[in-house]
Protein backbone atom coordinates (compact mmCIF):
# COMPACT_ATOMS: atom_id res chain seq x y z
CA UNK A 1 0.00 0.00 0.00
CA UNK A 2 1.53 3.22 -1.07
CA UNK A 3 2.12 6.02 1.72
CA UNK A 4 0.05 8.70 2.52
CA UNK A 5 1.11 12.40 0.96
CA UNK A 6 1.23 14.70 4.32
CA UNK A 7 1.74 18.62 3.90
CA UNK A 8 3.44 19.53 6.82
CA UNK A 9 3.65 23.51 7.51
CA UNK A 10 5.99 24.61 10.48
CA UNK A 11 5.24 27.78 12.00
CA UNK A 12 7.58 28.39 14.66
CA UNK A 13 7.10 28.18 18.25
CA UNK A 14 8.48 25.91 21.51
CA UNK A 15 8.44 22.78 19.48
CA UNK A 16 11.68 24.51 17.04
CA UNK A 17 13.51 25.94 19.70
CA UNK A 18 16.44 25.53 21.74
CA UNK A 19 17.05 25.97 25.36
CA UNK A 20 20.60 27.87 25.72
CA UNK A 21 22.35 25.52 28.30
CA UNK A 22 24.50 28.90 29.92
CA UNK A 23 21.44 31.18 30.14
CA UNK A 24 18.79 28.97 30.07
CA UNK A 25 16.64 30.82 27.64
CA UNK A 26 14.56 29.27 25.02
CA UNK A 27 14.93 30.82 21.83
CA UNK A 28 14.81 30.03 18.02
CA UNK A 29 17.11 27.81 16.47
CA UNK A 30 19.40 28.65 13.71
CA UNK A 31 17.63 25.61 11.83
CA UNK A 32 14.66 23.83 12.44
CA UNK A 33 15.54 21.35 14.77
CA UNK A 34 13.05 18.93 13.41
CA UNK A 35 14.42 18.98 10.09
CA UNK A 36 17.19 16.51 11.68
CA UNK A 37 14.60 13.73 12.08
CA UNK A 38 13.09 14.00 8.49
CA UNK A 39 14.08 10.31 7.62
CA UNK A 40 11.80 9.46 11.00
CA UNK A 41 8.98 11.52 9.25
CA UNK A 42 9.50 9.67 6.13
CA UNK A 43 8.28 6.17 7.68
CA UNK A 44 5.38 7.67 8.82
CA UNK A 45 4.19 9.15 5.27
CA UNK A 46 5.16 11.25 2.34
CA UNK A 47 6.53 14.33 3.36
CA UNK A 48 6.18 17.75 2.21
CA UNK A 49 6.92 20.45 3.96
CA UNK A 50 7.08 24.28 4.07
CA UNK A 51 8.23 26.98 6.49
CA UNK A 52 6.22 30.25 5.35
CA UNK A 53 7.19 31.76 8.73
CA UNK A 54 8.98 31.24 11.98
CA UNK A 55 7.37 33.11 14.70
CA UNK A 56 6.93 32.49 18.51
CA UNK A 57 3.57 32.23 18.90
CA UNK A 58 2.38 35.24 20.58
CA UNK A 59 3.67 36.95 17.54
CA UNK A 60 1.11 34.88 15.37
CA UNK A 61 -1.88 37.69 13.96
CA UNK A 62 -4.72 36.28 12.45
CA UNK A 63 -3.21 38.05 9.27
CA UNK A 64 -0.89 35.23 9.88
CA UNK A 65 -3.57 32.96 10.34
CA UNK A 66 -5.05 33.87 7.30
CA UNK A 67 -2.15 33.22 5.41
CA UNK A 68 -2.04 29.65 6.60
CA UNK A 69 -5.67 29.40 5.19
CA UNK A 70 -4.63 30.94 2.00
CA UNK A 71 -1.41 28.97 1.79
CA UNK A 72 -3.28 25.32 2.66
CA UNK A 73 -6.10 26.57 -0.18
CA UNK A 74 -3.55 27.44 -2.79
CA UNK A 75 -1.67 24.21 -2.29
CA UNK A 76 -3.96 22.00 -2.43
CA UNK A 77 -5.75 23.57 -5.53
CA UNK A 78 -2.60 23.11 -7.88
CA UNK A 79 -1.59 18.93 -5.93
CA UNK A 80 -3.49 16.44 -4.00
CA UNK A 81 -2.62 15.48 -0.08
CA UNK A 82 -4.23 13.24 2.36
CA UNK A 83 -3.37 15.32 4.88
CA UNK A 84 -2.06 18.37 6.66
CA UNK A 85 0.10 18.83 9.99
CA UNK A 86 0.79 22.70 11.48
CA UNK A 87 3.46 22.97 13.62
CA UNK A 88 3.28 25.89 16.35
CA UNK A 89 3.36 27.50 19.25
CA UNK A 90 1.15 26.69 22.17
CA UNK A 91 0.43 30.04 23.92
CA UNK A 92 -2.03 30.88 20.96
CA UNK A 93 -2.22 27.07 19.13
CA UNK A 94 -5.99 26.88 20.03
CA UNK A 95 -6.65 30.35 18.15
CA UNK A 96 -5.12 29.50 14.77
CA UNK A 97 -6.92 25.99 15.01
CA UNK A 98 -10.09 27.47 15.45
CA UNK A 99 -9.49 29.98 13.04
CA UNK A 100 -8.60 27.17 10.32
CA UNK A 101 -11.23 25.35 11.68
CA UNK A 102 -13.96 28.04 11.01
CA UNK A 103 -12.16 29.37 7.28
CA UNK A 104 -10.60 26.06 6.02
CA UNK A 105 -13.49 24.43 3.01
CA UNK A 106 -11.20 21.05 2.95
CA UNK A 107 -12.45 17.82 4.37
CA UNK A 108 -8.54 15.71 4.55
CA UNK A 109 -7.33 15.91 7.83
CA UNK A 110 -6.00 18.92 9.57
CA UNK A 111 -3.78 18.63 12.68
CA UNK A 112 -2.41 21.67 14.60
CA UNK A 113 0.80 20.28 17.32
CA UNK A 114 3.07 21.74 19.09
CA UNK A 115 5.56 20.98 22.54
CA UNK A 116 5.96 22.21 25.61
CA UNK A 117 9.74 21.36 26.22
CA UNK A 118 12.50 22.45 23.26
CA UNK A 119 14.43 20.17 21.69
CA UNK A 120 17.07 19.38 23.39
CA UNK A 121 15.75 19.97 26.89
CA UNK A 122 15.36 16.51 29.43
CA UNK A 123 11.86 15.20 27.84
CA UNK A 124 11.07 16.71 25.00
CA UNK A 125 8.11 15.92 23.51
CA UNK A 126 8.12 17.80 20.00
CA UNK A 127 9.21 15.24 18.07
CA UNK A 128 6.77 12.90 19.49
CA UNK A 129 3.16 15.41 18.92
CA UNK A 130 4.85 16.01 14.81
CA UNK A 131 4.92 11.62 14.41
CA UNK A 132 1.73 11.58 16.27
CA UNK A 133 0.22 14.19 14.24
CA UNK A 134 1.61 12.93 11.02
CA UNK A 135 -0.37 9.51 11.99
CA UNK A 136 -3.29 11.26 12.73
CA UNK A 137 -3.49 13.35 9.49
CA UNK A 138 -2.85 10.00 7.59
CA UNK A 139 -5.61 8.25 9.12
CA UNK A 140 -8.79 8.00 6.96
CA UNK A 141 -11.03 7.88 10.53
CA UNK A 142 -9.76 11.66 10.56
CA UNK A 143 -11.16 13.09 7.72
CA UNK A 144 -14.22 15.15 8.11
CA UNK A 145 -13.47 15.82 11.92
CA UNK A 146 -12.81 19.42 11.38
CA UNK A 147 -9.57 20.96 12.77
CA UNK A 148 -7.63 18.85 15.49
CA UNK A 149 -5.06 19.45 18.23
CA UNK A 150 -3.18 16.49 18.66
CA UNK A 151 -0.35 16.27 21.64
CA UNK A 152 0.53 14.02 24.58
CA UNK A 153 -1.50 11.26 23.02
CA UNK A 154 -4.71 13.10 22.71
CA UNK A 155 -6.81 14.16 19.69
CA UNK A 156 -9.10 17.53 20.43
CA UNK A 157 -11.28 19.24 18.51
CA UNK A 158 -10.56 22.68 17.95
CA UNK A 159 -13.53 24.25 19.20
CA UNK A 160 -13.40 22.85 22.03
CA UNK A 161 -9.40 22.70 23.55
CA UNK A 162 -7.43 24.57 25.59
CA UNK A 163 -4.22 25.68 26.77
CA UNK A 164 -4.74 25.15 30.85
CA UNK A 165 -1.36 24.87 32.38
CA UNK A 166 1.66 27.19 31.68
CA UNK A 167 4.60 24.11 31.67
CA UNK A 168 2.79 20.98 31.67
CA UNK A 169 2.89 18.90 28.50
CA UNK A 170 -0.57 17.69 29.51
CA UNK A 171 -1.58 21.27 29.00
CA UNK A 172 -4.24 21.03 26.25
CA UNK A 173 -7.71 19.76 27.15
CA UNK A 174 -11.35 20.26 26.55
CA UNK A 175 -13.37 21.02 29.33
CA UNK A 176 -16.45 19.70 29.75
CA UNK A 177 -16.13 17.50 26.76
CA UNK A 178 -13.01 16.16 26.58
CA UNK A 179 -10.69 15.19 23.81
CA UNK A 180 -12.26 13.20 20.57
CA UNK A 181 -9.75 10.30 20.42
CA UNK A 182 -6.42 8.65 21.57
CA UNK A 183 -3.24 7.77 19.64
CA UNK A 184 -1.76 4.26 21.20
CA UNK A 185 1.27 2.77 19.77
CA UNK A 186 -0.53 0.81 17.02
CA UNK A 187 -3.86 2.93 16.75
CA UNK A 188 -5.27 6.16 16.32
CA UNK A 189 -9.06 5.85 17.92
CA UNK A 190 -11.83 8.13 18.32
CA UNK A 191 -14.65 8.05 20.34
CA UNK A 192 -17.07 10.55 19.70
CA UNK A 193 -16.88 13.65 16.80
CA UNK A 194 -17.98 17.28 16.71
CA UNK A 195 -21.92 17.31 16.33
CA UNK A 196 -21.76 20.74 14.22
CA UNK A 197 -19.11 22.21 11.99
CA UNK A 198 -19.55 25.80 10.67
CA UNK A 199 -18.07 27.42 8.09
CA UNK A 200 -17.51 31.40 7.40
CA UNK A 201 -15.62 32.34 3.80
CA UNK A 202 -13.31 35.06 4.34
CA UNK A 203 -10.86 37.39 2.48
CA UNK A 204 -10.15 39.65 5.10
CA UNK A 205 -9.71 40.08 9.15
CA UNK A 206 -8.73 44.05 9.68
CA UNK A 207 -11.82 44.86 11.64
CA UNK A 208 -10.53 45.42 15.43
CA UNK A 209 -12.16 43.20 17.73
CA UNK A 210 -11.41 43.46 21.57
CA UNK A 211 -11.80 41.37 24.43
CA UNK A 212 -12.40 41.99 28.04
CA UNK A 213 -12.91 40.43 31.31
CA UNK A 214 -15.66 41.62 33.59
CA UNK A 215 -14.85 41.74 37.41
CA UNK A 216 -16.57 42.54 41.04
CA UNK A 217 -16.89 46.36 40.64
CA UNK A 218 -16.52 46.56 36.47
CA UNK A 219 -17.67 49.93 35.58
CA UNK A 220 -18.72 51.68 32.09
CA UNK A 221 -15.02 53.33 31.29
CA UNK A 222 -13.43 50.84 29.62
CA UNK A 223 -15.53 49.63 27.58
CA UNK A 224 -16.91 53.13 26.98
CA UNK A 225 -13.49 53.62 25.35
CA UNK A 226 -13.70 51.04 22.82
CA UNK A 227 -16.55 53.72 21.08
CA UNK A 228 -14.11 56.52 21.02
CA UNK A 229 -11.36 54.15 19.84
CA UNK A 230 -13.80 53.30 16.75
CA UNK A 231 -13.57 49.40 17.57
CA UNK A 232 -15.85 47.44 14.94
CA UNK A 233 -16.57 44.64 18.12
CA UNK A 234 -15.89 43.48 21.37
CA UNK A 235 -16.25 39.77 23.31
CA UNK A 236 -16.90 40.25 27.41
CA UNK A 237 -15.83 37.43 29.30
CA UNK A 238 -19.47 38.02 31.79
CA UNK A 239 -19.69 36.68 34.85
CA UNK A 240 -21.42 33.39 35.75
CA UNK A 241 -24.19 32.46 33.50
CA UNK A 242 -24.01 36.03 31.56
CA UNK A 243 -24.09 38.77 33.73
CA UNK A 244 -22.21 42.00 34.63
CA UNK A 245 -21.92 44.44 37.00
CA UNK A 246 -24.73 46.80 37.02
CA UNK A 247 -22.15 50.55 36.31
CA UNK A 248 -21.19 48.90 32.95
CA UNK A 249 -24.56 48.40 31.44
CA UNK A 250 -24.84 51.92 30.49
CA UNK A 251 -21.74 51.45 27.93
CA UNK A 252 -23.15 48.04 26.48
CA UNK A 253 -26.46 50.07 25.70
CA UNK A 254 -24.48 52.78 23.92
CA UNK A 255 -21.95 50.08 22.06
CA UNK A 256 -25.07 48.03 20.76
CA UNK A 257 -26.66 51.69 19.72
CA UNK A 258 -23.82 52.28 17.39
CA UNK A 259 -24.20 48.96 16.03
CA UNK A 260 -21.36 48.09 17.58
CA UNK A 261 -21.68 44.22 18.19
CA UNK A 262 -21.14 42.87 21.78
CA UNK A 263 -21.03 38.86 22.34
CA UNK A 264 -20.95 37.74 25.95
CA UNK A 265 -19.15 34.37 26.93
CA UNK A 266 -18.13 33.49 30.34
CA UNK A 267 -15.66 33.94 32.29
CA UNK A 268 -16.38 29.99 33.77
CA UNK A 269 -15.01 27.45 31.61
CA UNK A 270 -17.19 25.08 32.17
CA UNK A 271 -21.23 25.97 31.26
CA UNK A 272 -22.59 28.28 28.50
CA UNK A 273 -24.19 32.05 29.27
CA UNK A 274 -27.98 32.14 29.23
CA UNK A 275 -30.17 35.13 29.88
CA UNK A 276 -31.52 33.82 33.26
CA UNK A 277 -31.15 36.59 35.54
CA UNK A 278 -33.72 39.64 35.49
CA UNK A 279 -31.90 42.23 37.64
CA UNK A 280 -29.87 45.34 36.67
CA UNK A 281 -26.58 43.34 34.99
CA UNK A 282 -28.25 40.26 34.41
CA UNK A 283 -28.46 38.32 31.48
CA UNK A 284 -32.24 38.39 31.08
CA UNK A 285 -31.61 42.42 30.79
CA UNK A 286 -28.19 42.30 28.28
CA UNK A 287 -30.25 40.14 25.83
CA UNK A 288 -32.95 42.12 25.65
CA UNK A 289 -30.46 45.36 25.21
CA UNK A 290 -29.07 43.25 22.02
CA UNK A 291 -26.12 41.47 23.54
CA UNK A 292 -25.17 38.26 21.58
CA UNK A 293 -25.09 35.03 23.86
CA UNK A 294 -22.39 32.74 22.68
CA UNK A 295 -22.98 29.10 22.94
CA UNK A 296 -19.82 27.61 25.15
CA UNK A 297 -16.83 29.14 23.59
CA UNK A 298 -13.95 30.43 25.47
CA UNK A 299 -12.98 34.48 25.15
CA UNK A 300 -9.85 34.64 22.51
CA UNK A 301 -12.62 31.96 20.18
CA UNK A 302 -15.66 34.05 20.42
CA UNK A 303 -13.22 36.97 19.36
CA UNK A 304 -11.60 35.20 16.41
CA UNK A 305 -15.07 34.20 15.03
CA UNK A 306 -16.82 37.72 15.94
CA UNK A 307 -13.44 38.95 13.53
CA UNK A 308 -14.04 36.72 10.87
CA UNK A 309 -17.85 37.26 10.72
CA UNK A 310 -17.18 40.86 10.70
CA UNK A 311 -14.64 40.27 7.51
CA UNK A 312 -16.80 37.43 5.92
CA UNK A 313 -17.11 37.87 2.48
CA UNK A 314 -21.66 37.68 2.92
CA UNK A 315 -22.82 39.69 5.35
CA UNK A 316 -23.70 37.15 8.61
CA UNK A 317 -26.54 37.44 10.90
CA UNK A 318 -24.31 37.10 14.57
CA UNK A 319 -27.39 35.87 16.72
CA UNK A 320 -27.59 32.96 14.96
CA UNK A 321 -23.68 32.31 14.47
CA UNK A 322 -23.12 32.42 17.68
CA UNK A 323 -26.48 30.34 19.13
Amino acid sequence: MSKKRIFVIHTGGTISMEEDKQSGAVKPAETNPLFSFNHLMDEEAEIVSSAPFHLPSPHITPKEMLALKNLIDGTLAKEPFDGIVITHGTDTLEETAYFLDLTLATDIPVVVTGAMRSSNEIGADGLYNLLSSIRVAACSEAKGKGVLVVLNDEIHSADNVTKTHTSNISTFQSPQYGPVGIITKRKTLFHHEPARRQKIPVSAVDKRVALIKAYAGMDSYLLSALKELRYDGVVIEALGQGNLPPEAVSAVKDLIAENIPVVLVSRCFNGIVQDIYGYEGGGKQLKELGAIFSNGLNGQKARLKLLIALGAEQPINLEKLFE
